[in-house]
């Protein structure tokens, strides 16, 4: 790929006023020195073919997309990454030259690297695995914990068609249960994840039994809305290790920042005070 003298990227979403990206690719920016720039993007559905096309024209290396075009961007895409075709959704583009658009999907590659900087030597091969939710976010997670050793994924969903649907995906290491049998399940697994966004500000709570919660059981949220939702807090207060979500958001931007501008960011307690500064 050849760089513009100033190279751009940036987010594309519908809305994307919301989005933290270009204050964690701005704070590296300007950490690094770099003469670049990371830019909010607000591209309908209908436009967002011919926005793609006419980025790599304005000097754009590369965007990252968020809701609601994750999936519909693949049939754009010129190359598709393994674990984005596998997870049916990507969120990191890069403009290849000459109309080429390679397609990827790190949201894996964050989760995993955001449990691992909290737990150094932590592996998903340590125990099953209990997935709350069965969305976008959940199938990238259940990827990310099957192809780093996880024995087993059981992935619980308020609407079981969702969940068994996922199941159905993915093949035999994934198994389906009843969001009833949480308050059974949490005390035989090795890792626990909310993917869903209950317990977020301005969502219903996450309410679920967890008596049956011990140590050593990781237990991690992917909503950052509060920093420390009521999940993480009960389970903390149970003695179990817990990792909150910005970090995965942190994480799953380096591939894509590396790519663009030819640096490897550092996620760091620098960036996480950028990131979530009032």
């Amino acid at each position: 790929m050849i760089r513009p003298e100033i190279p751009l990227a940036g987010v594309i979403g519908d809305p994307i006023s919301h989005s933290l990206s270009p204050r964690l690719h701005g704070h590296w920016l300007k950490r690094y020195g770099l003469k670049a720039h990371y830019v909010p993007l607000h591209v309908a559905h209908n436009a967002l073919a011919d926005v793609l096309r006419i980025l790599p024209d304005m000097g754009f290396v590369g965007v990252n997309i968020t809701i609601p075009h994750k999936e519909y961007v693949l049939s754009l895409a010129t190359q598709i990454s393994d674990r984005a075709a596998l997870i049916g959704a990507a969120n990191t583009l890069t403009f290849l030259g000459n109309g080429q658009i390679q397609a990827d999907n790190t949201d894996g590659i964050g989760f995993l690297s955001n449990i691992r900087q909290h737990l150094p030597g932590w592996t998903a091969a340590s125990g099953p695995a209990l997935v709350l939710g069965a969305g976008g976010a959940a199938k990238a997670i259940v990827s990310a914990l099957i192809n780093d050793g996880a024995p087993k994924v059981i992935v619980v969903n308020r609407t079981r068609m969702r969940a068994d649907a996922l199941r159905d995906h993915f093949g035999a290491r994934v198994e389906t249960q009843d969001w009833t049998r949480i308050a059974d399940l949490v005390g035989d697994v090795a890792l626990i994840v909310n993917t869903t966004s209950l317990g977020m500000d301005g969502q219903s709570p996450l309410s679920i039994d967890l008596t049956r919660l011990t140590p050593p059981t990781v237990v991690t949220d992917i909503v950052y809305k509060p920093l420390e939702t009521e999940l993480l807090a009960t389970a903390r207060q149970m003695g179990c290790e817990t990792v909150d979500g910005v970090g995965m958001l942190l994480h799953q931007a380096v591939p894509g920042f590396e790519r663009w501008f030819g640096y490897t960011p550092m996620v760091d307690d620098d960036l996480r005070a950028a990131v979530l500064a009032p």
